[in-house]
């Protein structure tokens, strides 16, 4: 739970805090705002703290490269912190880095959130939120039943890629020796790994055209 000191300090850019101390989730979708970074547990609202220049270029890169792909393929569509995943009743709502979702699924999309699991969602990393990441929102994520979760660690330079089996559990999807990654759920979009860790991040141009997009 957020400490008093932080809503303080958050409550310069953000929302004022509700009164009472905690709200429904319908409570919540209708104080939020979208400039107001913040997430939904157990009837609490949780601030996100503010993100770094890495994490936010890294998150461009990926934002970019996903939604040409999707549009290009007309595969659905993709969205971008703050929009609102509510992955199940009993679970929190969370705002995701970026989520993708498919057309088969388009009766979860809500006004102001996605009220279901999105088919990919990807988390970028940074020291605040990593065992957030790996650990609350990776076993949300997974009894929620999103398919496919990426796992993007920029300091460590390291990324791991999670397919939910038949059985509900996510399992890591392989590298290959090239290190690279191609998704299950976005069939045709594969990844260079390095590209992520690359300064300057790769142009989108060279990417798109070593996927033949252009």
């Amino acid at each position: 739970m957020i400490q008093e000191s932080q809503i303080e300090q958050l409550s310069t850019f953000a929302n004022p805090l509700p009164p009472g101390k905690k709200m429904s989730y319908e409570e919540f979708l209708d104080w939020l705002d979208e400039d107001t970074y913040a997430e939904w547990v157990n009837g609490v609202v949780v601030f996100m703290s503010p993100i770094s220049i890495e994490h936010q270029n890294v998150t461009g890169f990926l934002l970019s490269l996903i939604r040409i792909f999707v549009e290009t393929h007309q595969l659905g569509v993709v969205f971008y912190e703050p929009f609102q995943m509510k992955t199940g009743p009993d679970l929190p709502g969370r705002s995701p880095d970026i989520i993708f979702v498919d057309n088969d699924n388009f009766s979860r999309l809500k006004n102001a959130h996605l009220e279901g699991p999105a088919d990919l969602v990807v988390e970028v990393v940074s020291p605040e939120s990593r065992i957030r990441d790996r650990g609350e929102k990776f076993y949300e994520y997974e009894q929620g039943g999103v398919c496919e979760y990426w796992l993007i660690d920029p300091l460590r330079k390291q990324a791991e890629f999670y397919q939910r089996g038949e059985d509900g559990i996510y399992r890591v999807m392989p590298i290959n020796n090239d290190g690279i990654f191609r998704s299950a759920v976005l069939e045709g979009l594969w990844l260079k790994v390095d590209w992520l860790w690359q300064e300057p991040l790769p142009l989108l141009l060279n990417v798109l055209k070593e996927w033949g997009l252009v």
